[in-house]
């Protein structure tokens, strides 16, 4: 049975790429606000390994960087190996999803570019999300029709 977990932090390290670009990995820092006679400071901070693979790894190469403020969600892992005699241990966390934390800020979400299979229209909005009509939006576009219809 795996255990699945979503934690929020920050990512402590720039992301680290190999295999081709097929693994990426870094370091999530998370620190919780505690309360303690009245006062929030904050608490211990717990560090995991963040590791991601194919499609994601290349993903979160792209988009995280050192200090960004994260959601990631995945399977906990226990790394075992031995070094001088002694056995050493270290949690990590196998991503399975991984996203900003817009609690935190504001991100522009923009489609990877795919094989030629895609059609040419979904090609041209991934390449540039500025170049998107109303339409493109989905219904209502920006949402102005919306606000107009609830106010008559």
């Amino acid at each position: 049975m795996d255990a699945y977990v979503h934690i929020t932090g920050h990512a402590g390290t720039d992301v680290e790429i190999r295999g081709n670009g097929t693994v990426a990995s870094f370091r999530l820092a998370s620190t919780p606000r505690v309360r303690s006679k009245g006062e929030w400071s904050d608490g211990n901070t717990t560090w995991l390994e963040v590791s991601c693979f194919r499609a994601l790894a290349e993903n979160v190469a792209a988009s995280v960087r050192r200090g960004d403020p994260l959601v990631v969600v995945g399977r906990l892992r226990t790394s075992v190996w031995e070094k001088d005699g002694q056995t050493h241990e270290r949690l990590g966390l196998e991503a399975e999803t991984v996203g900003h934390d817009l609690n935190r800020g504001i991100t522009m979400f923009r489609r990877r570019q795919r094989a030629a299979a895609d059609p040419p229209d979904v090609a041209a909005a991934a390449q540039d999300p500025t170049e998107l009509t109303d339409g493109d939006r989905g219904p209502g576009g920006d949402g102005a029709e919306d606000r107009t219809a609830t106010a008559a």
